[in-house]
């Protein structure tokens, strides 16, 4: 994504609705630019155009949830994508974070396969040519827009990968990595299944989170990608279970 389209997401992600005017005087470009700016953030679902406002929608759509802290999502996807080597299949489960590194892999055209059971992320990256999609079957959850289920299990178990990223709704030393749907869960845990290696992807106020069901037990995870605001208590912990941890700033210094 362009530098000004992450900055008017930074700002409609704070504000939650400005008018295009003041978007318009904090960046110094013409109103003009700015609503083509908003067209193409419209079109990709990240917000909502209202007379003259553009508008964060809903936390429960995953458009929105992507383009609440996108910059930091942003940094935490190219941490990640220097693990993918050009020519490599890997695995991708839904998840907003998991999005960008999506589309941050197709952009570097390295030739990767994306095995994933997400329709929302094959249809945000779809776009660039470095990419080949597999998208498993399953059973249809119209919010998340993935597919689980008894088809998504026996699909995947045709493909064995080095890597698996997923992301997390929740963490805790005595639950471990958790999420907010059962039957995601248990598709996480059948994609696991059929990964070398399994890396989570997440922002660091899911540290102080915890989801409703388990997700996966840190003996599962081989790495973790966040930024520096993870608490340290469970940055330590996670090391000492083996677990990397890759931190990429929560903030960046003025240019």
């Amino acid at each position: 994504m362009e530098k000004r389209g992450v900055q008017i997401l930074g700002i409609i992600s704070e504000h939650q609705r400005i008018e295009v005017s003041r978007l318009s005087e904090l960046l110094g470009v013409s109103p003009v630019t700015i609503r083509k700016d908003l067209d193409i953030l419209e079109e990709k679902g990240f917000i909502k155009r209202e007379h003259g406002f553009a508008i964060l929608g809903s936390m429960d759509d995953i458009s929105n949830r992507l383009a609440f802290n996108y910059e930091i999502k942003q940094r935490i996807a190219q941490s990640a994508a220097a693990l993918v080597r050009p020519g490599e299949t890997v695995m991708i489960e839904s998840g907003s974070c998991c999005a960008v590194l999506a589309e941050e892999l197709a952009m570097r055209n390295g030739n990767i396969t994306i095995v994933t059971n997400s329709a929302f992320i094959v249809h945000y990256a779809r776009k660039h040519p470095g990419v080949r999609f597999l998208l498993l079957g399953g059973d249809y959850q119209r919010s998340s827009q993935v597919v689980v289920g008894p088809i998504t299990r026996t699909n995947v178990e045709d493909f064995f990968v080095d890597k698996l990223f997923i992301g997390t709704d929740g963490f805790s030393q005595r639950t471990g990595f958790t999420g907010n749907d059962h039957s995601r869960a248990e598709t996480v845990r059948d994609m696991a299944r059929q990964a070398n290696k399994t890396l989570i992807l997440t922002e660091s106020v899911k540290f102080t989170q915890q989801g409703t069901v388990s997700l996966l037990p840190v003996e599962g995870i081989s790495g973790v990608f966040t930024d520096d605001g993870i608490p340290e208590a469970q940055e330590k912990y996670l090391i000492s279970r083996n677990i990397a941890v890759y931190k990429v700033p929560l903030r960046l210094p003025p240019p």
